[in-house]
């Protein structure tokens, strides 16, 4: 067995990133940009009233008070207007500002007397209320550089440039395979000797925080044969293989087996911790796949230690469960030997161990908001000292 530092170590190691792919802006959400992108366009692309009030020329203004209206400009319209000697149009937020114009004023701050329009704004200065031809942006220049997260501020940001795509690391296709012939499936009455199927349920939920949905669920009986031909059919359409239960070594537990007949290399195979010690971690070319414990518990937490650090690695953006110190409320006894990750409660600066920890329950992780480290080497974690915890989702 491995230490859980080894463990994580190999992970950084053997998973590599992902090659990038040119997806749409809305599939590149929250994905790793992979070129510098440059303006197509200046922004904004022409000189923009940024109030609703009226244009005019501010030295005609200040030789003719009051000033003619001739017309109005909406937003959206052609930029196709003139301005008159001692004259003044009406302008509506976002419109383009006629030629001949190098002011705007607040419509709160005139007076219209018939057609003539009067400024009350002793403090408006030429150019007062234009948003500038390329004052955010000129055509040509750098918008956004290589490796930034497109969160929505750079999407809006790319789409007000017209640009559709993005050269992005894509998230990874994903097979999970459930194994086991005690499951049944949700939603029917249970059968004698089965138990509901919850595994799925879990990977699934776990990966849709993190906005991955390109998931393939597999059932498969507990026979190698079986096993193997899914196994070799995941390593042909996945980039991540995710096999809950058959990962021990009891007379119907064929993963290694099973990885072995399909070329896979293991990297590991248990880890000095508990819950989720006979983890398996192995890889074929550029395939990952990792063999996780049966019991929900162990599924869960396997993922949220190893699966988050391997698709951090392939996605190129923060993944992992975000670790935080806070003081242990309720002391733990344990022998050395195994790093324990218990599922807790942190409320303010405490930590608290909740009841239920064995790995087949999972009415513990229900309600937890974090796990609790206890390292290997700790025999006794005591109430009110500082201890590590990783934060759940």
């Amino acid at each position: 067995m491995i230490s859980v530092s080894e463990a994580k170590n190999i992970i950084i190691e053997q998973v590599g990133l992902l090659a990038p792919s040119r997806l749409s802006l809305k599939e590149a959400t929250g994905k790793l940009l992979k070129e510098d992108i440059y303006s197509t366009i200046d922004l904004p692309p022409f000189n923009q009233s940024s109030v609703d009030g009226y244009a005019f020329c501010y030295n005609d203004w200040k030789k003719n008070n009051p000033l003619v209206i001739e017309g109005e400009i909406q937003a959206g319209d052609a930029i196709n207007n003139t301005i008159k000697g001692n004259s003044a149009l009406r302008i509506f937020t976002g419109a383009p500002v006629p030629i001949g114009a190098d002011t705007v004023v607040m419509q709160e701050k005139v007076t219209i007397e018939k057609d003539r329009l009067i400024i009350n704004d002793n403090s408006i200065q030429q150019g007062s209320n234009i948003r500038i031809l390329g004052a955010e942006l000129t055509k040509g220049t750098l918008a956004l550089k290589k490796d930034t997260l497109l969160q929505p501020g750079a999407i809006a940001f790319l789409a007000s440039m017209g640009i559709k795509d993005a050269l992005v690391i894509p998230n990874p296709t994903i097979s999970i395979i459930i194994t086991g012939n005690e499951l049944q499936e949700s939603g029917k009455d249970l059968d004698s000797g089965k138990i509901y199927e919850a595994n799925s349920f879990a990977l699934t939920s776990a990966l849709h925080q993190k906005y991955i949905t390109d998931i393939t669920i597999y059932y498969v009986r507990d026979t190698l044969d079986d096993l193997t031909q899914t196994l070799d059919k995941c390593l042909l359409l996945s980039d991540l293989i995710l096999i809950t239960g058959g990962v021990s070594v009891g007379e119907y537990d064929f993963v290694i087996k099973a990885s072995e007949n399909c070329g896979i290399k293991k990297h590991f195979h248990k880890i000095k911790q508990r819950p989720g010690k006979p983890l398996f971690f192995g890889k074929k070319e550029n395939k990952i796949i990792f063999g996780l414990p049966g019991n929900p518990a162990s599924v869960l937490t396997c993922y949220y230690e190893y699966v988050l650090l391997a698709l951090e690695v392939l996605t190129g953006k923060a993944q992992c469960l975000e670790k935080i110190n806070s003081i242990l409320k309720t002391s733990f006894s344990k022998p050395a030997g195994l790093t324990h990750f218990l599922k807790g409660w942190q409320d303010g600066n405490t930590a608290s161990i909740l009841a239920g920890q064995e790995s087949y329950k999972l009415s513990s992780f229900a309600k937890a908001n974090c796990l609790i480290v206890i390292e290997e080497n700790t025999t006794e974690a005591t109430a009110g000292e500082m201890i590590e915890i990783h934060l759940l989702p």
